[in-house]
C-alpha cells in the first residue's frame, strides 16, 4: 500500500474530525470499539460524541475527492472526543474498519497509516520538528509521533500534538491528542487502553521517549 494513498486518504477525515469538536451529546468515559479496542479518557474530561459535519459542505469535499478519498472518508469513523481545560485539550479516536474500506493492513503499512492521518495538520499549522518511534503494546506494534504545532502566520499558542496509531485484525486506529500543556500531554498517556481482549494498561507506557530525540520546546 503506497503512502500517498494513505495519506490522501486520511487528510481529509481528521480536519473533519477536529470541526465536530462542538458538543453533540455527552458520551461514556469509556469507549469500546467494534473493531477490538477500548480507551477510558482520564478523570475530569469532557466526553462527547462528535457532531456530524454539515451535509452540504462533506458533498462537496466528495465531488472533488479522488475514489481512494471518498473511501476513506466514507469508512473513517471518530467515535469519540474529549476536551479539558483552559486553554482546552482535545483527544480525537480515529477507526478505521477494514470491513468497510474493502482491504486490510499490515504491520509495515502502520507508519503510513499514522503518518496518513497527521498529514492534514499542515493545513492549518506549522509544525516544529516531528518526533515518531515504535513501541509494543499487548503484542501489538505501536507507532506514535509528537510535534509542536503553532497555527500557521502566528507564534501562539504552541500546542503538542501526540498521535499513537496500531493495526487490529479487524481494522485500525489512532488516538490523537492536541496537548496545551504537560499535563494533558501525560493524562491522555495514562489513558487505559485494551487491544482484542488484553488486560487494560496505559496507553504510553513510561520510558517510550527516553531512547527517542525530545521534540523542539518552542519555535
Amino acid at each position: 500500500m503506497r503512502k500517498i494513498g494513505l495519506v490522501n486518504t486520511f487528510r481529509l477525515p481528521w480536519l473533519l474530525a477536529v470541526a465536530s469538536l462542538p458538543l453533540a451529546a455527552q458520551a461514556p468515559q469509556t469507549h469500546s470499539d467494534p473493531i477490538g479496542f477500548s480507551y477510558s479518557v482520564p478523570a475530569g474530561w469532557e466526553v462527547v460524541v462528535p457532531k456530524p459535519p454539515p451535509a452540504e459542505g462533506h458533498s462537496k469535499i466528495l465531488q472533488s475527492a479522488p475514489d481512494e478519498v471518498k473511501k476513506g472518508i466514507a469508512c473513517v469513523e471518530v467515535p469519540m472526543t474529549a476536551r479539558h481545560g483552559d486553554p482546552p485539550s482535545a483527544i480525537v479516536i480515529i477507526a478505521l474498519p477494514f470491513a468497510c474500506f474493502g482491504q486490510t493492513m499490515a504491520e509495515q503499512d502502520l507508519a503510513d497509516f499514522g503518518s496518513g492521518v497527521t498529514e492534514g495538520l499542515q493545513t492549518t499549522f506549522d509544525l516544529l520538528n516531528p518526533v515518531s518511534t515504535t513501541y509494543a503494546l499487548a503484542g501489538h506494534k505501536l507507532w506514535i509521533e509528537r510535534v509542536k504545532a503553532v497555527p500557521k502566520g502566528k507564534t501562539a499558542p504552541l500546542d503538542t500534538v501526540e498521535t499513537a496509531c496500531t493495526i487490529l485484525e479487524k481494522g485500525a486506529v489512532c488516538w490523537m491528542l492536541d496537548a496545551a500543556d504537560e499535563a494533558s500531554l501525560e493524562a491522555f498517556e495514562r489513558g487505559a487502553v485494551t487491544l482484542e481482549g488484553s488486560p487494560a494498561t496505559p496507553l504510553v507506557p513510561a520510558g517510550v521517549w527516553i531512547k527517542s530525540p525530545a521534540p523542539v520546546t518552542a519555535p
